[in-house]
This record gives structure tokens, sequence and C-alpha cells, in this order.
């Protein structure tokens, strides 16, 4: 009787109270929230995958081995090249005003392009085939105060030495350029010579090719220098005046380029 009841006793001490078995468990637990609470401050999480089927998520085999990937939250990007960025969005934001020396404007169309015959008038004939023009932007300034608009057209070099060659081309050859129209206006009637006034410039490995019309693209002579005073005077001289000021505004963002 004795035996028994102390083999009954130990058999019982050996045994931890459900108490103390609760208690480790949610110790267990604390300890695995707060490593998991860790690694999401610090921004990174731990991903495994197991194989299935003896294939990765991406298809190629695995073996038997677990594929364990760490992603850190936030990580920066690859930075893009040049020519992936050269879009008319970077360099003339939809959203910003153009203004310069009492100028004021607002971007109402682009476009880009990678290949610089497809900005031209005549695409079976590239006039600047063999001088290294890498793109192109497109875009269509408007005028708040008066009813100008200007078509800017940036072509992108592969260095200074290259744009340089090409400027006396593409001075030569302006009109052989297409206008970018703002959204919802479209070219004139064929044979109809609009009033126009365009510049040419270079601005380190970049071309800026500025033409101004009005908005009803109504026709006359270019506007010059007439030193007249007269109503037909005041017409040129807005129409100069949105040229030399929307040419500037094209060529701010590649100066120090």
């Amino acid at each position: 009787m004795t035996i028994q009841r102390g083999a009954h006793a130990r058999a019982d001490d050996e045994q931890p109270p459900t108490g103390h078995r609760a208690v480790g468990e949610r110790r267990r637990l604390a300890l695995l929230w707060s490593v998991v609470a860790v690694l999401a401050a610090g921004g990174v999480w731990v991903v495994a995958t197991s194989p299935h089927q003896g294939e990765t998520a991406t298809g190629t085999p695995s073996g038997d081995k677990l594929q364990t990937t760490a992603v850190v939250v936030g990580h920066p990007a690859q930075p893009l090249t040049e020519s992936q960025s050269f879009v008319a969005e970077r360099y003339f934001p939809a959203q910003r005003a153009y203004e310069y020396d009492g100028y004021r404007a607002r971007r109402s169309g682009s476009r880009e392009g990678a290949d610089c015959a497809a900005v031209q008038n005549d695409k079976t004939r590239n006039v600047l085939a063999g001088l290294d023009c890498q793109g192109w932007i497109g875009v269509a300034l408007t005028r708040g105060d008066q009813p100008v608009i200007s078509s800017v057209t940036v072509l992108r070099f592969l260095d200074e030495g290259a744009a340089a060659k090409a400027l006396p081309t593409v001075r030569d050859k302006a009109a052989a350029f297409e206008f970018t129209y703002p959204e919802g206006l479209f070219a004139p009637a064929e044979g109809v010579e609009p009033m126009s006034a365009t510049r040419v410039e270079l601005v380190g490995h970049h071309i800026t090719l500025t033409v101004s019309r009005y908005l009803d693209q109504r026709a006359g002579d270019a506007p010059g220098n007439t030193g007249k005073t007269d109503k037909a005077g005041e017409v040129q001289e807005v129409l100069a005046f949105s040229n030399r000021s929307a040419a500037a505004v094209a060529g701010m963002p590649f100066m120090w380029m």
C-alpha cells in the first residue's frame, strides 16, 4: 500500500501543471509575434516557397530545396536610361504653368517617339538620316491671354557634336517636321499656309524647333521686323513674341544636361 502511493505521487510530480503549459505557449507566441513585428518595422519580409511538382514559381527546376527570397519593401527601383526617360511628361508636365517674360501658356498636347522620321511630314524620306538622332518629343503650348499655339519639337542626339552637326539641316528643313497640335485641333486644309514664326536652337545635345501659329490658323506672311504700328504689325509681333518665349521655355529643361 505504501509503495503504490509513492509511485502515484511520483507520476503526478513528473507531469507539469496545466497552467504552466498555457503560460509557456503564450510566451512562445509572444516571442514569435515580436520577431514578426521587428521584421515588419524594418521593412524586410522573408518569404519561403516550397517546391511544387518539381518547379519553382518561375517554372525552372528546383529539385528538393526550398527557395528563399528576401524582399526589401521600399527598395529604390533601377534608374531609367536617358532614352527611357525621354518623354514629354518628364520635361513638360501637363500640370505646370509655363511662363517667361510675360508669356504664359499651358501644355495642350504631347507625344514622343524613338524614330526621328516619325515626326517628319514625309515618312519615306528621313532628312536626319546618318545624323545620330536618338528620339524626339513634341508638345503644344497654348497661350492663356492670346489665341496663339506653339509647337515645340525637341530632337535628342548622341552627343553635343552630333547635335551641332545636325543643326544646319534642321534649320534648312524646318518645314519638313510635323506641327504638334493641341488636342481637338487638326491641320488646316491642304494648300493653306498658316501665318507662322519659327525658331531652331541648339541646347546641349538637343535641338529645339519651335513653330507658333494662331489658333484659327489664319494665312498670312511670316512675322518679321516690319516696323509697322498698324493692326497687321501687332498681329505679327504677338506671333513673334510668342515664338521667342516658347522657344526659351522649350530650352530650359535641357540647358544643364
